[in-house]
């Protein structure tokens, strides 16, 4: 789906405001509190000031991927949330955390108590690669390596085994390139970061001194981007380790690719052209390699083996990959693949394309039977692009409801329940949301644990004491006195 330019906001709210007249606020409910869903409710309130927002989150603190996806050397990036924090502050914005959409409240539920629901709960399934040996101990996604070391509770007691020199990370996108960043920076530089404690420690006693980052494709086919890609190369104590032939097939590309994939090939080939440091860390890119098995004994990994490809034009990006029967080996103790995501429906009354994992939809028109129903980010496009791809994404699906709304297909005349009753009703499901103050408890504590280590913050990991700290109660002494 090709997005259309965004109307100026200046225009939008003239537009919107001067033709649509009623008597009771626009109620918009949306589920996820990522960049997706921040980004829309932005944008809704910015062209409908009296809109009254509420946001569910499955978690009990906010921002979704800035939180948990954002690697902890990149907290630039995270200057986003300074954004976020200012609209979750409005009178007519509230946030809701530690409810479970499509358990504690059905979307159905959130239809009958909302003018319009926006989906913008993104892809949180991994794909698999589907080879032997895939399965068991030491063989995991990037995303379950990232969310070990940015806090995700489900994921805090990963607990990888890093005591092999070598790692193989399958896929050459970002998050590949991030996740190898992660294993060869020095921990004493990590330590000034809000990496969390856990993942700290087990890198301090990493052994871990060559990452390859295998690709299916050819160098002039990578995923990554310049900028991840440069940040792996400014690593002092790492080599960037490319062999001759695929040197030789940048060079001669050079002069053909398109800007933006000249200055990444140009950095690939300055990095790949350094002299070897003997003393260094390696990371290793290797291409034209599909994983085939992954080689165990006794439950522990030894090796990868990979078919050899070649592609007919290796310059060409939509040459085809074609297999070869050349074997190549690489021995390693870690295996990560990094291939992608995948979304699934978070509500069994959900329309959902299982070939593409989106919900199918219409410039963010959820296609259903369904009045006023939205989706926004990964769930509507799928798992790709940065964060200002997702922040157009969200204009789009908003500039749809709005269109809606003046089109007079949202009626907004009809009464639905009072703010004060959807929380009723989810603590009559034993569910007590976390609000906005209340997370700000949790993120003032986790500054004051960072302060005591030494960083910006130390956050916490378990939803239980995510809970204790916003509601003031120690869960643990509460269940005791409630037997």
């Amino acid at each position: 789906m090709r997005l259309q330019p965004a109307r100026p906001l200046s225009l939008l709210r003239r537009f919107y405001s001067s033709e649509i007249s009623r008597g009771n606020p626009l109620r918009v409910a949306i589920v996820g509190s990522g960049p997706a869903g921040f980004y829309s409710a932005q944008y809704l309130i910015k062209n409908l000031h009296d809109a009254q927002v509420d946001m569910f989150e499955k978690y009990p603190v906010p921002f979704g991927l800035v939180r948990f996806g954002v690697a902890p050397d990149h907290p630039e990036v995270k200057n986003v949330i300074h954004s976020f924090t200012t609209t979750a502050k409005l009178e007519n914005f509230r946030f809701l955390g530690g409810v479970c959409v499509g358990t504690t409240i059905t979307v159905p539920e959130l239809l009958a108590r909302y003018h319009a629901v926006i989906l913008a709960y993104g892809a949180g399934k991994d794909k698999f690669l589907g080879i032997p040996g895939e399965s068991g101990a030491n063989v995991m996604s990037a995303r379950e390596i990232v969310g070990w070391y940015n806090g995700l509770p489900e994921d805090a007691a990963l607990n990888p085994d890093l005591s092999s020199p070598t790692a193989v990370i399958i896929g050459q996108g970002n998050v590949a390139v991030d996740v190898a960043r992660i294993l060869l920076t020095p921990p004493d530089l990590l330590a000034k970061t809000d990496i969390t404690q856990h993942a700290l420690a087990a890198l301090r006693k990493s052994r871990i001194r060559n990452v390859y980052l295998v690709g299916r494709r050819g160098p002039a086919q990578v995923a990554f981007t310049v900028r991840e890609f440069r940040e792996l190369t400014k690593l002092t104590n790492v080599n960037t380790v490319f062999s001759h032939s695929d040197l030789d097939t940048i060079r001669t590309g050079l002069g053909n690719f398109p800007r933006h994939r000249k200055r990444l090939m140009e950095l690939a080939l300055s990095s790949g052209e350094r002299p070897i440091k003997a003393d260094s860390k390696n990371c290793h890119l290797k291409f034209m390699l599909s994983p085939r098995k992954i080689v165990k004994a006794d439950g522990v990994i030894h090796a990868v083996n990979f078919t050899v490809n070649r592609m007919e034009d290796p310059l060409d990006p939509h040459s085809a990959v074609i297999p070869t029967d050349d074997i190549l080996t690489v021995k390693c103790g870690l295996v990560l693949r990094s291939i992608g995501y995948e979304a699934e429906p978070v509500d069994k009354s959900l329309p959902f394309d299982k070939s593409k994992h989106l919900i199918p939809n219409d410039q963010g028109r959820v296609e259903s039977p369904a009045k006023g129903l939205y989706c926004s980010g990964w769930i509507k496009r799928g798992p790709v692009g940065v964060i200002l791809t997702t922040m157009n994404d969200a204009y789009e699906t908003v500039d749809s409801l709005l269109d809606d709304l003046k089109a007079g297909l949202i009626n907004v005349e009809e009464r639905k329940p009072s703010r004060e009753a959807v929380v009723e009703f989810l603590r009559s499901r034993q569910c007590d949301p976390v609000t906005f103050p209340e997370w700000e408890a949790i993120d003032a504590e986790e500054m004051k644990r960072g302060e005591a280590v030494g960083k910006p913050r130390e956050k916490l990991v378990d939803v239980r004491d995510m809970i204790s700290v916003a509601k003031k109660v120690d869960l643990d002494l509460a269940h005791e006195e409630a037997l």
